[in-house]
């Protein structure tokens, strides 16, 4: 690709990986992200999306010389909403553009208008002085004694106050002292320093990033700011102090995207299996971050949109681990991912020496290290990776994801953990990460009863539920799960965003958990049966807020 004449704010097309060319705006990186070294390169902001990433300068191409050739090679969705998100940036750049100029052409001929009724002025004046001189002429010997000295004061003075000495004033009254002397405030002055300049704001310093009013690119201007920087720099102090109290160096957290700005996907080929709920933002993410992947879903129909996106579509799940080098699942329950792996054309039968296999399915220990087990049998590498998260956070590459097993596998999901989560903890060996995310969903699961259970007691004892939520949501409970769910049940809205069918399962697994060490788990059995009453009212398949509906039946 030839080199090109680029600079900050030209709209260019951005080769990432193996993704397609993908229209972007030359920006200013935030302040504590470097450079990378070697070629030159520039920071751009990618429109329909939330990325952003240092480009080489041969991987860029001016954008209107090649708008046309990159429509007819790119016909996905997503591309065409983000190349109309640059047309609808144009035109408002446009809009922008011809107010700023009518609105200088006015000023422009306000100011000639002014300097013309200045030169009148000047020239009345002049005539005004020379009618004065002459009277004075006349005068006694005093009368020229002052003149002369006005004369030789004139002379002397900078142009600022001899404009001060030629202002109006009524002819034959004395001047007055200089320190009395101001000079009047035009109109026109007026309402400039009103209007225009009190509106106006210095452009930035150079150590400032310079921040853009086009909509596309809000989410990168708020990471520009210094409070996600402060978040995440909490976040890594609570993990120090948690490695600190437990004596436990394996917990580490990777980057955050929303921090760093800037992911460089692995030349690995990638598989997924399973497009479910999380599934289809994992893999959205995957794609929109410049990985190459290949799908497979047991509802072949479900792959559809992703090909169209430029995934590759896998026959079966045996061809997507035989063609890639990581492949990952992610199915609803332990019987779901035993099949997939050891049923027919499943996992297994592609796995040879160096083939990677994650499991991202939240299952029991038992199942994923039986899991484990076969695939290294075979050769290959295995790495558990269950998410914890919503369809919400999938789709918007904000999961916490817990893995596993083999680190090193672990240090080559890198890319792919930063394009779909915000957040990844390594725990050590298989198992560990399935009894975490057991338990962190118990935790969940029972909050969720607990919420269900309020609500209907504020309403059966005739209390405002509205109220209610009002005043959780002013106090130490206060999060974005609490009001979205507690939104579901006032609004009566339960589209599944975690099923109830799945938080239930999990319930019941962490149940089996603690009786395994017999550890007694009285919160979680309670809720677990609020949740099998849901399920026998058919609210499987809704959102797991509908547990409310088990105490209103």
């Amino acid at each position: 690709m030839a080199a090109v004449s680029l600079r900050l704010g030209d709209l260019v097309w951005g080769k990432l990986g193996r993704y397609p060319p993908w229209p972007g705006k030359i920006v200013n990186p935030p302040k504590d992200l470097k450079k990378p070294r070697g070629k030159k390169c520039f920071f751009v902001k990618f429109f329909g999306t939330e990325d952003h990433a240092w480009i080489k300068v041969e991987q860029l191409k001016p954008y209107h010389p090649h708008k046309e050739e990159m429509i007819k090679i790119n016909k996905g969705k997503r591309f065409q909403q983000a190349v109309d998100a640059v047309e609808e940036f144009l035109r408002k750049t446009k809009g922008k553009d011809q107010a700023s100029s009518h609105n200088s052409s006015e000023e422009k001929n306000r100011r000639n208008s002014s300097e013309e009724r200045g030169k009148q002025s000047a020239g009345e004046e002049k005539r005004k002085a020379s009618l004065s001189e002459g009277k004075l002429k006349k005068g006694t010997g005093e009368g020229k004694k002052r003149v002369s000295s006005v004369s030789s004061e004139r002379g002397s003075k900078s142009p600022l106050k001899r404009a001060q000495d030629q202002s109006p004033r009524k002819r034959g009254r004395p001047p007055k002292d200089e320190k009395d002397l101001t000079i009047p405030e035009s109109s026109t002055v007026k309402r400039v320093m009103t209007g225009t300049v009190a509106g106006f704001k210095w452009p930035p310093s150079v150590s400032e990033p310079v921040k853009d009013s086009d909509p596309h690119f809000h989410h990168f201007l708020l990471s520009q700011t210094e409070k996600p920087a402060v978040c995440y720099q909490a976040i890594t102090k609570k993990l120090k102090v948690c490695e600190e109290e437990t004596g436990s160096t394996s917990i580490q957290a990777a980057d955050s995207t929303a921090v760093n700005g800037s992911i460089t996907p692995t030349d690995k080929k990638i598989g997924f299996l399973g497009l479910g709920l999380m599934g289809s933002g994992i893999v959205s993410n995957l794609l929109k971050m410049g990985h190459t992947v290949t799908v497979w879903n047991r509802t072949a129909e479900k792959c559809d949109l992703f090909i169209q996106e430029g995934a590759r579509l896998g026959r079966t799940p045996a061809e997507v681990v035989s063609t890639c080098d990581i492949t990952f699942a992610c199915v609803s329950d332990p019987k779901a991912a035993k099949d997939l792996v050891l049923g027919p054309s499943g996992v297994l039968q592609g796995i040879r020496p160096g083939k990677c296999y994650v499991d991202m399915s939240t299952v029991d220990a038992d199942t994923v290290t039986e899991l484990a087990q076969v695939i290294v049998s075979r050769g290959g590498r295995f790495l558990e990776a269950p998410v914890s998260g919503n369809q919400q956070l999938s789709n918007d590459g904000m999961l916490v994801i817990l893995a596993a097993g083999d680190r090193g596998l672990y240090e080559d999901c890198s890319s792919c953990f930063q394009a779909m989560g915000k957040t990844s903890f390594f725990l050590g060996e298989v198992g560990n990460a399935a009894k975490m995310m057991l338990i962190v969903n118990m935790v969940q699961g029972s909050f969720m009863a607990t919420i269900a259970e309020g609500l209907t007691l504020a309403q059966v004892t005739g209390q405002s539920q509205q109220t209610l939520l009002d005043i959780l949501n002013q106090g130490q409970l206060a999060s974005i799960f609490l009001d979205q769910k507690c939104q579901n049940i006032l609004q009566g809205n339960f589209k599944p965003d975690f099923y109830l069918k799945y938080i239930q399962k999990d319930l019941r697994l962490a149940i089996a958990l603690g009786d395994s060490v017999n550890h007694p788990t009285p919160m979680a059995a309670a809720a677990n049966e609020v949740y099998k009453r849901a399920k026998a009212l058919d609210q499987s398949d809704n959102d797991m807020s509908a547990v409310y509906r088990a105490y209103i039946h």
